[in-house]
């Protein structure tokens, strides 16, 4: 029922070459100005029963007045990268905020086992009393690492179960808490994921993810689709990229590890490289306090290999966990006495 669109995404502020994304939804003649951009290039769509209810029932004024509204806010595709560009690079570059030192950052980490080589190399000390709502299992680390105050926060074992609360839900909560209370200047959100060897992803590769979407968020509504998809630019980092050579990727979120056929095809479409449990969650969270968001994603498995996948992670968690520690204090280390616009 979805229609299919084709899809511009503008790093904003950066300096990268437009992406393209294809059949991720319905469409529509908006842009969104943020730490996140995505701008609709070209649209074609054949009418689904749902529209057709639904044109159907606003009767032929409401259409006419529909298509007008169209026609008024949707700019040729040939201008509309340049304007948006110029408003987006005005929005990112100005702001004051931009220009101070970043002085407070926030790991966000989806297993103590992931984080506990940063909180080792960082010489963290754990909160006993750390600034979440009483009774939750989360855990907040803290101290100072050159310039920095270090923040990494996991959302802990659960209290029946005692695994890592992994996933969106955990994910997003914790992110939402700890920008609340400790007003970080960047997040970071650090962990492993599942790499797709037809995109080049090898087990150890350490990411830093460009575009975070939702691969199990299937809303086959015109533009709840999209909302469902929740397509996210990471914060720009240009600089960052061109020091440390790392490699880029799109990520695509879900909570479920394993990738049933359906979550494969939504996959596809997010031209994804990396897969995980989290990532487009604290992107969501991340773009909606406004807080500038760093996605560092290290591959554990190959999702289109032939391991289970299960089984590749747990044999290589402790080993890309490591190649993961390395990456994120190249990354603190580059960020270290530096503003957002210099990254």
């Amino acid at each position: 029922m979805m229609a299919n669109a084709a899809m511009r995404f503008k790093r904003l502020g950066g300096n990268r070459d437009d992406m393209e994304m294809k059949n991720v939804g319905v469409g529509m003649s908006r842009k969104v100005i943020s730490q996140f951009t995505w701008v609709p290039t070209g649209v074609e769509s054949r009418k689904s029963p749902i529209k057709a209810a639904a044109a159907a029932a606003a009767g032929p004024g409401r259409r006419r007045a529909i298509r007008s509204e169209a026609k008024s806010t949707m700019a040729p595709p040939e201008d509309q990268p340049e304007r948006v560009n110029n408003e987006s690079s005005s929005v990112y570059a100005s702001s004051p905020v931009d220009n101070r030192p970043i002085s407070t950052i926030v790991f966000v980490i989806a297993m103590q086992t992931e984080a506990q080589p940063l909180v080792t190399k960082f010489q963290l000390a754990e909160d006993v009393d750390p600034p979440f709502p009483k009774g939750v299992p989360w855990v907040r680390y803290y101290g100072n690492y050159k310039d920095l105050n270090i923040n990494i926060v996991c959302p802990g074992k659960d209290s029946a179960l005692g695994v890592d609360c992994v996933g969106t839900v955990s994910a997003s909560l914790i992110t939402y808490a700890s920008i609340q209370a400790l007003k970080p200047d960047l997040i970071i959100n650090a962990g492993t994921a599942g790499g797709f060897k037809a995109k080049g992803a090898s087990i150890g590769d350490v990411f830093l993810v460009s575009h975070a979407a939702f691969h199990d968020r299937r809303i086959p509504i015109p533009v709840f689709d999209l909302y469902g998809v929740g397509l996210r630019q990471a914060c720009p980092t240009p600089n960052l990229l061109k020091e440390l050579n790392m490699k880029v990727g799109k990520l695509s979120t879900g909570d479920s590890l394993d990738m049933s056929p359906t979550d494969e095809t939504s996959i596809t479409a997010n031209e994804a490289t990396l897969k995980d449990m989290e990532g487009a969650a604290v992107a969501y969270v991340s773009d909606l306090l406004k807080v500038p968001a760093i996605l560092l994603k290290a591959v554990t498995d190959i999702v289109d290999g032939d391991k289970p996948t299960a089984e590749e992670f747990l044999q290589n968690l402790l080993a890309v966990t490591a190649a993961l520690d390395e990456a994120a204090t190249r990354v603190v280390d580059f960020i270290s006495g530096k503003s957002l616009s210099d990254l």
